[in-house]
């Protein structure tokens, strides 16, 4: 058995222990946690939720109210988990990158250029990687640096959220008892994730070296 597959299953034997023995508080706690940058994937938190939601097997429910309240319990723990990183991205990400972004091989101007950013992409950028794993919450973090309208941050948020979750728990009824069969797809599915991220980091690398080559030479 491989490492990622070891952590796979042993993150869906913790989600399945937390849900069954919670049932919506435990929903809850798993989208907060995962919302504040937390390795908690909601793709198994909700597909196996809407599983046993459907099936009454999550709370004494009709299966039509229990899906209805775990589509709004976890999009709520999701959101407010995104605010908390949101603030923290607001107010301790200039001094944080300032103190340790050399670590990181950041530079403080890097604080301007993510603000200047988020002027022109923002709001989308928000919307947007809500639906991408892994990345869908470390958006936050930026969008708080940026100070990007708390308003907006949590009605875009709160929106992708609700469009994710609602297909989440439409897979979870749809394959029922063999829920599990989709997280080897949730893992190819992060993969892309995780590529498209390196495809766009390589670019913006390659537009800033290319931004100071420009002004070197002007200024010769």
């Amino acid at each position: 058995m491989s490492v990622i597959t070891s952590i796979t299953v042993g993150l869906i034997k913790f989600v399945e222990a937390i849900i069954i023995k919670l049932g919506l508080g435990g929903v809850f706690f798993l989208m907060l946690l995962e919302g504040m940058l937390l390795p908690i994937p909601s793709e198994i938190v909700m597909t196996f939720s809407g599983y046993l939601a459907f099936y009454r097997l999550l709370d004494p429910y009709s299966p039509y109210v229990s899906v209805v309240l775990l589509l709004i319990v976890g999009s709520v723990g999701d959101l407010i988990g995104a605010w908390i990183a949101y603030w923290i991205g607001k107010y301790g990400g200039d001094p944080f990158i300032i103190r340790y972004g050399k670590y990181l091989f950041l530079k403080p101007d890097t604080i301007d250029r993510t603000k200047a950013w988020f002027n022109r992409y923002g709001d989308l950028s928000v919307f947007i990687t809500r639906f991408i794993p892994v990345f869908r919450t470390f958006i936050s973090i930026p969008a708080g640096i940026a100070t990007m309208n708390f308003r907006k941050f949590s009605i875009y948020t709160l929106s992708g959220d609700i469009i994710f979750n609602v297909v989440l728990i439409y897979l979870g009824i749809l394959f029922g008892s063999h829920w599990e069969i989709l997280s080897k797809y949730f893992t190819e599915y992060s993969y892309v994730g995780i590529a498209i991220f390196a495809v766009i980091i390589v670019y913006l690398i390659v537009r800033v070296i290319r931004n100071r080559n420009r002004n070197t030479q002007l200024n010769k």
